[in-house]
């Protein structure tokens, strides 16, 4: 197996994880808030959705090979909103907290599968080289596609911790 289809099976993997965790739970268990900052499961989807966007800019400016043009509602995030993560954060989640859980689990879905056609899409070299996109500033395309892996296992064990819980129910 080649480092791009490891990477895009783990992906489809970790989609799979979620789909069949969120399929397991309640709307109520979905949208009741359990996490810090009084999230719900509702609202980290929104924020792996928020950030998948991101990582979808980018990987869309490599098929393009142009600068990413990241969506328009981060427009409205200081310039240092990378760095800057508890911010970003903030923003998603008090913009994306009041959509329905229907609406949120869409668009999440449908990006983490447009993230993995995206994957798909590139030479295995083009993906791995570090030095093809400056505007990566010497990461590789296959690095964002891992850092979203990352991202949505940091998350999965938290909530499975959560839900082990007495009262996370």
């Amino acid at each position: 197996m080649s480092m791009k289809e490891h990477i895009l099976a783990a992906l489809i993997e970790q989609f799979n994880n979620w789909e069949e965790l969120l399929a397991s739970l309640s709307v109520e268990q979905i949208t009741v808030p359990r996490f810090d900052y009084s999230w719900s499961i509702k609202d980290v989807i929104a924020h792996l959705w928020g950030w998948q966007q991101i990582s979808i800019a980018r990987m869309q400016a490599g098929v393009l090979n142009q600068e990413p043009e990241f969506p328009e509602w981060m427009a409205a995030l200081p310039a240092d909103w990378e760095e800057n993560a508890d911010q970003t954060n903030a923003w998603i989640y008090k913009n994306q907290h009041v959509r329905p859980w229907s609406e949120i689990y869409q668009i999440w879905r449908e990006g983490f599968l447009h993230l993995v056609d995206l994957g798909e899409s590139f030479l295995e070299r083009d993906l791995l080289d570090g030095d093809r996109y400056s505007w990566l500033k010497g990461y590789s395309l296959a690095f964002i596609l891992v850092a979203s892996y990352d991202h949505h296992q940091e998350h999965l064990e938290k909530l499975i911790t959560s839900l082990r819980m007495p009262d996370g129910d």
